[in-house]
């Protein structure tokens, strides 16, 4: 079973995933947006051996601190068709939504992520699931009974759409796929409080 760990970082309050699977004392770091020294001081108390970091989609709150990939010297995974929003992080996006730049540069990205990629942790794996919207390129990450939604799904909220390359048809569809997971899938999102498939439902419904 994988553990997670959650650090809100940044000012946009994002959430910032370690997750661990015990056993092999293996880990990944999902969006980390920003305060790469929280992050790695919490990697270090972690104990587990990172092995990659990913981001559920490329605006600048959650890519901030993808540098670290460097310090921990492990690649970096991230959604193609979000490639353009990784090399406009730093000017674009921070300007329109009033912050300076971000204190790092974006490295480079390793890999990139499609439908249906999967992402081994030790014995444990999640799947990348394709959910455009927020962005074109977002993606979700389901594991054996929970999913980490980036921002696409949040506790009584989805992802905004009035920004570039957002679309409200796509995220509908992205909402209605998510919600064939089994209701007590528990949902880790972008930014506030974990919920629960079967909760986010009924509210979803009367939008």
């Amino acid at each position: 079973m994988l553990k997670v760990k959650t650090l809100v970082v940044g000012p946009l309050a994002t959430n910032c995933y370690l997750v661990t699977e015990p056993e092999a004392r293996q880990g990944i770091i999902i969006d980390p947006g920003a305060e790469k020294e929280k992050i790695l001081s919490a990697v270090s108390r972690n104990g587990a051996k990172f092995i990659a970091v990913i981001n559920t989609h490329c605006h600048f709150d959650h890519i901030g601190a993808d540098i670290l990939k460097e310090e921990l010297g492990v690649p970096l995974f991230v959604p193609r068709l979000d490639l353009p929003f990784l090399k406009s992080a730093l000017s674009d996006q921070t300007a329109l939504l009033g912050f300076g730049p971000a204190e790092e540069a974006i490295p480079q990205p390793d890999k990139f992520l499609k439908e249906s990629d999967e992402i081994k942790i030790g014995k444990e794996s999640l799947l990348v699931w394709h959910t455009p919207g927020h962005t074109p390129g977002g993606i979700c990450l389901v594991g054996q009974d929970l999913v980490f939604t980036g921002d696409t799904l949040f506790k009584e909220g989805v992802g905004r759409t009035d920004l570039e390359g957002g679309s409200d048809d796509e995220l509908e569809k992205s909402l209605k796929r998510l919600f064939t997971l089994p209701d007590e899938f528990i949902v880790y999102p972008g930014h506030g409080p974990a919920t629960l498939i079967g909760d986010e439902k009924p509210f979803i419904n009367k939008r």
